[in-house]
């Protein structure tokens, strides 16, 4: 059978000419009912499918020459058409023909750009929100009934963010379409919209990923601290990609937390410390700086970690509680393929973590720093640390 998979814009009036031609020719339309609804006394044989299994099993018994399968904005952006091609193709002849996404449509109603935009989904998915914003001038979300545009404001509000400019494009398209332009806390109180995106403009975003953020930048107290110098070959050494699940296990005041976390926007940082002053303050840093997809938990490793963690890809343990075999182990257990860096002061824990980690590589860091004496400079050492990295397995 001939499958056309049609992106529909935002509605029946964004339908390209050539998406309308192939609905015109086809005998079978399918699509979920908001979609089919234009087309409701065609004549045509509709189908109201939500799932790329139940359209494959469809077309398989539905007897007709030619269908098009109907999905909102374009085929190209966060659309159906990703998972429902390998599940037609083989048994179907299919064809894409993209339409204007929401992304697109909200820019041109908004008067903006949208070439630099940097685009987030929280359309049935768990995101974070403003460690993207934080770190870019324009941001694109596409909301749904958890994700509304007064959450997403509420989480910008909670993490520092909430002077940012908003906009919120709601029922795009139809009949009741608005677009409304405020502050992240002017809106925080907006109404729910079954059909909703929002854009952020951030002036004071960070161009840039920070690595190896100033001491002074953190709040602090008496609990210990990974000093910038360290902080920055451990971070680096761990080759953190942006979709990355990580764990900080010893935590303390959250300096390495909070730096992974920038470093996977679209992952996520799990981290722990026996001390509840270490978890308040990891808590802190990450309000401040906007690490929203940083995740503090009270406890000693491995006894704390949940059940149904993510597994982690990247594991930085600064503090160990005397456990580290078996946080090793429960990493191994986890991901085995996981990359580990152990940090350690002591010579015990150095030969141990060597141990445990034989293929690993170790580097000695002996850093000082200068410090201004009269009309001199003087540099006084760091204590000196080991870093091992390796391969949990």
């Amino acid at each position: 059978m001939k499958v056309d998979l049609i992106g529909t814009g935002m509605s029946g009036a964004t339908l390209t000419q050539e998406a309308a031609s192939a609905v015109a020719r086809a005998d079978v339309l399918i699509g979920a009912p908001r979609m089919l609804l234009p087309y409701r006394d065609s004549g045509k044989v509709l189908f109201e499918s939500y799932t790329p299994s139940g359209t494959a099993a469809f077309l398989g018994r539905c007897g007709g020459t030619h269908a098009c399968v109907l999905l909102s904005g374009d085929t190209g952006f966060y659309s159906a058409a990703q998972t429902l091609l390998p599940a037609l193709r083989g048994a179907h002849t299919v064809r894409l023909l993209c339409g204007i996404s929401s992304l697109q449509y909200a820019c041109a109603r908004m008067e903006l750009p949208w070439e630099r935009m940097h685009c987030v989904s929280l359309h049935g998915r768990e995101g974070s929100i403003a460690v993207h914003v934080r770190s870019h001038r324009y941001c694109f979300f596409l909301l749904d009934h958890r994700y509304t545009a007064a959450a997403v404001c509420e989480r910008l509000c909670a993490f520092g963010l909430s002077d940012v400019t908003v906009r919120v494009g709601q029922c795009l398209g139809g009949p009741e379409e608005s677009v409304l332009t405020g502050t992240a806390q002017e809106l925080c109180a907006l109404p729910d919209a079954p059909l909703a995106v929002l854009v952020t403009e951030n002036e004071d975003f960070c161009p840039y990923t920070p690595c190896g953020i100033p001491d002074d930048a953190f709040v602090r107290s008496r609990i210990p601290m990974t000093k910038r110098e360290i902080r920055a070959l451990a971070v680096a050494g761990l080759c953190i990609t942006p979709e990355d699940r990580c764990w900080d296990i010893g935590c303390g005041t959250g300096s390495v937390s909070v730096e992974m976390a920038l470093h996977c926007p679209f992952g996520a940082v799990y981290a722990f410390d026996r001390e509840p002053e270490a978890v308040r303050l990891t808590q802190e840093n990450a309000r401040q700086f906007g690490a929203d997809n940083l995740h503090v938990y009270e406890g000693t490793a491995p006894a704390c970690l949940p059940e149904d963690l993510p597994a982690p890809d990247k594991v930085f343990i600064g503090g160990s509680a005397g456990r580290l075999p078996d946080i090793l182990g429960e990493v191994r257990r986890r991901s085995p393929h996981a990359l580990v860096t152990v940090s350690a002061i002591s010579l015990e824990t150095l030969a141990q973590a060597q141990a445990l980690l034989p293929e690993a590589r170790v580097t000695q860091l002996c850093a000082a720093r200068g410090s201004r004496v009269g009309t001199h400079t003087l540099m006084r050492a760091l204590n000196p640390v080991y870093l091992v990295t390796g391969r949990a397995t």
